[in-house]
């Protein structure tokens, strides 16, 4: 009887050992990536979510008020929002907090070559980017994918966690050094403007990969993406990207990840392309 107890068991924990490796499997299929900051713990998740929905909603407002908001059938507009509903759904595979993140995606009248992703989903691209260098849907694909994957890796939490963490050690240095060293560190900032490190820039650089290779846009763009990047701004980098690693460094680094991001592009259901409306006839 015992026998059959352990044998009952011993099955039931292979079963379970063959689903975990299944499990195990699936989520290490794609682009690999390493474990997100732990710094970010130190700052609740929705208290920044909400600070970046209030400062969204004052930069929409503020593009509205100088006609520079692009008006909802502006079809640039319902262009990048098209992309982005293909990749989002793909989102909560690195951040299960996606899922109820109030997405939103704006078109400001710009000439900088920018973009970028708030926390909670909160999307804008500048016409700088689109018309100064040319993009393809693939192109836009890979610079809403990496924006996103900021966003899903939460690097402006974990770089506000920093803040605070230095922030609690200016407090104590203050307290030992009578004051001295007041004002050291500033934790505010404006959150489409952040600057982030280079790993989170590699980072969000793979991750985007694997998002937007799995909504069907060929992961190859990247490397075409930073060649007009270091194009458009003879070697030097753009606003979007003056603390990111340099265009060649960026381009082997996503050549290196393309064997792990072709099979997702391969079996994806490729998005029909984008094609500019013909004006009408006056």
């Amino acid at each position: 009887m015992k026998i059959i107890k352990y044998l009952f068991l011993l099955s039931i924990f292979i079963s379970c050992a063959a689903l975990a490796q299944s499990t195990k499997v699936e989520k290490e299929d794609g682009v690999k990536v390493g474990k997100a900051s732990s710094f970010r713990n130190l700052v609740p998740a929705e208290s920044l979510e909400k600070q970046a929905s209030q400062q969204y909603l004052q930069l929409t407002q503020q593009a509205a008020t100088q006609k520079a908001l692009a008006p909802e059938n502006y079809p640039q507009l319902q262009r990048l929002r098209t992309i982005a509903a293909r990749i989002i759904p793909y989102a909560t595979r690195f951040n299960p907090r996606a899922k109820d993140w109030k997405w939103e995606v704006n078109l400001i009248g710009n000439n900088q070559i920018n973009a970028f992703c708030m926390p909670g989903g909160k999307i804008a691209f500048y016409t700088g980017i689109l018309t100064q260098l040319k993009l393809t849907d693939d192109e836009v694909a890979m610079v809403m994918g990496h924006e996103i994957a900021h966003a899903l890796r939460e690097h402006a939490r974990e770089q506000a966690g920093k803040n605070a963490a230095l922030k609690g050690g200016q407090v104590l240095l203050s307290i030992a050094s009578g004051g001295k060293y007041d004002g050291l560190v500033n934790s505010g900032a404006n959150l489409w403007s952040l600057q982030f490190s280079r790993s989170d820039e590699t980072d969000a650089d793979l991750v985007g990969l694997d998002i937007a290779a799995r909504a069907g846009y060929d992961p190859r763009a990247g490397v075409s993406l930073w060649k007009k990047m270091s194009a458009a701004n003879k070697g030097a980098p753009p606003q979007w990207m003056s603390t990111h690693p340099s265009g060649p460094t960026r381009i082997k680094e996503i050549e290196a990840h393309l064997k792990e991001a072709m099979p997702l592009y391969e079996r994806a259901e490729k998005p029909v392309p984008w094609k500019a409306p013909v004006a009408a006839a006056k």
